[in-house]
This record gives structure tokens, sequence and C-alpha cells, in this order.
């Protein structure tokens, strides 16, 4: 199969293909395209529409070698009780299909019962209005409230599906840089430690044999000395427990500076120096190698190279 184009609408979009090779049921061709069961669901019942040389047909189809299969999506709309907010965003990249946001410290993800007004989903639902994109919000990655840092969504579901597909098999590359308490002893390592929630806290993890798989490898940038130690590191994560990063640097003993909940000391940052820098995944339509980046926030920098450390070393 060859993907010859794509169509985006406001609400929709269509992408053609040319079979090439046996006869196969339309079925199995869409589904060899990368489109998901949920969708082709949603093709039947919401509007969608498969069409093979122009013509609608069931996908029941017998596709012969140069037939050509356009797959018309249904129209999205926004989820129900996403409140839009005309709130400032930094969009890092965007394109029909995907979109990447620099996310503020301080800013949660999505909607909470503490946070239902105010999030970066809803600020995202109101930029789609304003751009009358009338699309859900579909957040591929998310970071914790207080961490900064790049943000992955999808504008569309087959966008989502094709980036979580990703993400389950562990293409999304993510990097974040942290800043710990005390001078880390190995420049890199590996961390395999399983993460479970903390007795009945809603919020707070800890490495306990019950926990889910985690994975965390981590480099030394930099070690920072003065009054306190401090060391940056450069961090990716190979699964995406919550707090991974928190609780499994806290679990060497080196925890995130500013992060209480774990054990940081407040006295340089009142949030968690934790920042995601780097995204690198394999773009959804064209399947081309993405690559953003992100500089240090404000006050992470001032930690780094403000000057609250001397004797620093690069590595």
């Amino acid at each position: 199969m060859i993907h010859s184009s794509i169509r985006i609408m406001k609400n929709n979009f269509e992408f053609r293909l040319v079979h090439r090779g046996p006869d196969q049921l339309l079925r199995e061709v869409v589904r060899q395209a990368g489109i998901s069961k949920r969708a082709l669901t949603d093709i039947k019942f919401q509007g969608g529409t498969l069409l093979v040389n122009g013509q609608e047909h069931t996908v029941r189809k017998r596709i012969t070698d140069g037939d050509v299969v356009t797959i018309v999506f249904p129209p999205e709309k926004m989820s129900d009780g996403l409140i839009t907010v005309n709130k400032p965003l930094v969009i890092v990249y965007e394109d029909d299909h995907l979109l990447i946001v620099d996310k503020p410290p301080g800013l949660p993800s999505i909607p909470s019962k503490d946070h239902p007004h105010d999030s970066l989903a809803n600020r995202i639902a109101g930029y789609y209005i304003k751009k009358e994109y009338l699309a859900t919000v579909h957040m591929v990655t998310r970071l914790d409230r207080d961490t900064s840092g790049l943000v992955l969504v999808a504008k569309h579901r087959h966008a989502h599906h094709q980036l979580s597909l990703q993400l389950q098999n562990h293409r999304i590359d993510k990097r974040y840089y942290a800043v710990v308490e005390g001078h880390v002893k190995k420049e890199t390592d590996v961390l395999i430690a399983p993460i479970a929630r903390k007795g009945d806290s809603i919020i707070e993890r800890h490495v306990s044999p019950d926990g889910k798989f985690a994975k965390t490898e981590y480099r030394v940038k930099m070690r920072l000395s003065g009054d306190f130690q401090a060391t940056l590191v450069d961090i990716k994560l190979w699964t995406g427990r919550t707090h991974q990063i928190r609780v499994h640097m806290a679990y060497m003993g080196h925890p995130l500076l500013g992060d209480d909940l774990y054990g940081g000391s407040m006295k340089w940052l009142n949030r968690q120096a934790l920042h995601a820098y780097s995204l690198m995944f394999q773009h959804p339509l064209t399947l081309e190698t993405c690559l953003f980046t992100s500089p240090f926030p404000p006050d992470i920098e001032n930690v780094v190279k403000g000057g609250y450390f001397h004797g620093r070393r690069e590595n």
C-alpha cells in the first residue's frame, strides 16, 4: 500500500492509498494502513466513509491491485465537560496532525477536581475554538503539574492512535533534565525498580515489590558544589509510571530539589526541578523522524547557572 494523498478539513480528514499486492478484503487493507478497530466503528456509525475508486463500500469489499482506497474519518467534537480557556500557549510546533506545547510549571496537564478550569487541555481547547478546529484534545504525553517542558498532542483520532502505539512500544524518546540533591556517583546507570501507590495515598508513590515495572536511565551532566551539593542529570524514561523520576531518584538517595513530597529541599526551588527538554518520535502520517527540544525554564536555569553553587564541573 502506498499513501498517495492526505486532505485536511476543519473537523475531519481523509487520506487515500493505492493498494499494491494480492487481492484482499477492504477491512484488511484499512487495518494494514494503521486504522484502529475503534476508528472503523466510528467510520461506520458516526458519519465516516470508505471509498474504493470513488464509490462507497463496506469492509467486505474485495480490493484488487491498483484500487484507490479513500478513508474519510467522521467529524470530531470537543469532549463534553471540557471547559475552553483563552490563555497563552507556548507552541513549539504545529501541523495538521499534531501539536507540540511547552508547558510551564504550575499548570496541570488535564483538568481535575482541584483544577477544573485551567489546565493545558483547557487552554488547547480554547485555542482550537479560536482556530475553528472542533476536535477534542488528544493528549499523547502528560506532565505533572509542577514539571515543565514538552507535551505531545494529537489533533485527530488517527494520529492519536498511531502515536499511542509508539508510546506503548517505547518508540517515543522522552528526555528530562533534573537537578537532584547530592553528588550522584555513577556517571550513568539504569534503575529498574517497581513503583506502587503508597498506602492509602492518592498522590504519593514508592518503590515496592508489588508495584508495576519501571525503568529509568540517567547520565550525569554536571555536578554542582558549594554549601550544598547537587547534580544535574539527563534522564530517559523507558516506562511512564506516575512520579517515576521523582520516586526513582529519591529511592537512590537523591531527591529532586524542590520536591518536598519525596524529601527534596525547598531552599532552591518551590517546585520539583524537573524539565521535559526533548521529544523524539516518528510523525504519524509522514513517518519522518521528529525531534523537538526546550531550553531550561528560568527557575531551573537560575539554579544551574545562576551562581548558587561554585566549583561546578562539566562531565
